[in-house]
């Protein structure tokens, strides 16, 4: 376990005195274990932080944003200078900002920023909230303080905690940044040093698919790269759902969805998020018109369970769904599933778009 600081140490005590740790997971993706163990604890200890911290940060992932606000704002009432609990206000509220798009989500923007460089300066050592800041500084207009700059800046902070991941944050900017050629060695150290991380293995899959990537590559090349990659890395992935699904997207992205299809299917039985892959079965058959009815009825058992979080949630699914049922000609089926996309998200772009094409 890394070092934390004695404030925070002193904070979490009882917390970690029986052995509750919600970070690895977390780090990991595996949200609806953190949530359910962090559900757990506060049944034990109602007044634990960080565990409301890490409830927080798991429902934002869920796309549960109210939720998430509100459990991040009862840790920071606990405990005003937890990491974790700066993190997960500052993710719940650029969560929130996003799906709103109005004119108060400038506020909640800027909000999120400060949450954000609060929690790396309150505990240098967390992962994802130099991943989270960097990757904002990146995408916000510089109106706002978005800066490259700063957001390499936190690549090399990140590097000092966690060298891997500090790669992967500087190589996913400058890919964003189309500089690949500066981008790529970044990857490639991450991968030799953590190969079968899973989150180096989507994030360096991610940007190689990139439509920035392909303004420099062209899209022969890149198709080419794509395949070769996903190929090569699939051993590393051992059927862990994250990693699979970058490279299926890799090889749908490349027009290989037989490729992609076998794939997601032989690893479904042994991965760690069932869920996962029966949605990308879904987007598989959505972008490519093959197994229509199987997609179909990955997407159903997706909506009759728990959805892993970092998936775009159930408002995803039922616009998968949406696209599947259209290229199935059940028309009134696809209009009612985009329409309960629309009832998780009202903003939802893809699913208006999806029921302007459905009108009659």
């Amino acid at each position: 376990m890394k070092p934390v600081p004695c404030l925070l140490l002193i904070c979490a005590l009882p917390a970690m005195a029986n052995g509750y740790a919600p970070r690895t997971d977390l780090d990991a993706g595996r949200y609806l274990k953190a949530l359910a163990d962090a559900e757990a604890q506060l049944q034990q200890q109602p007044n634990d932080a960080l565990a409301w911290a890490a409830k927080s940060q798991a429902l934002t992932a869920l796309v549960r944003l109210p939720e998430a606000l509100d459990a991040a704002t009862k840790a920071l009432a606990l405990n005003p200078k937890l990491a974790d609990g700066l993190l997960a206000r500052g993710m719940a509220r650029g969560g929130l900002a996003i799906q709103q798009r109005n004119l108060g989500s400038l506020r909640q923007i800027a909000d999120a920023m400060d949450d954000l460089k609060a929690a790396t300066e309150s505990d240098p050592t967390l992962v994802n909230a130099w991943m989270t800041l960097g990757l904002a500084y990146e995408q916000m207009p510089g109106i706002l303080g978005g800066s490259t700059r700063r957001a390499l800046a936190c690549a090399e902070s990140l590097k000092k905690v966690d060298r891997p991941r500090g790669d992967l944050l500087q190589g996913t900017v400058l890919a964003m940044e189309k500089r690949w050629g500066e981008a790529l060695p970044c990857f490639q150290r991450a991968l030799a040093a953590a190969p079968r991380d899973p989150e180096v293995i989507y994030g360096y899959l991610d940007a190689l698919g990139s439509r920035e990537t392909r303004k420099v590559l062209g899209v022969e090349p890149q198709h080419k790269l794509e395949v070769q990659e996903a190929l090569r890395l699939l051993p590393a992935a051992q059927n862990r759902a994250r990693p699979i699904t970058a490279i299926c997207d890799a090889l749908l992205d490349a027009d290989e969805p037989e490729k992609a299809w076998r794939i997601c299917m032989e690893a479904l039985p042994t991965t760690d998020a069932p869920s996962l892959l029966r949605l990308q079965l879904g987007k598989i058959a959505a972008r490519s018109g093959k197994h229509l009815e199987e997609g179909l009825g990955a997407l159903d058992q997706v909506l009759r369970e728990p959805l892993e979080g970092g998936s775009g949630g159930y408002g995803t699914a039922h616009w998968r769904r949406g696209q599947v049922l259209r290229a199935l000609g059940r028309k009134d089926e696809a209009r009612a599933a985009a329409q309960a996309a629309l009832r998780l998200d009202p903003k939802d772009t893809k699913a208006k778009r999806l029921l302007e094409e459905l009108r009659p």
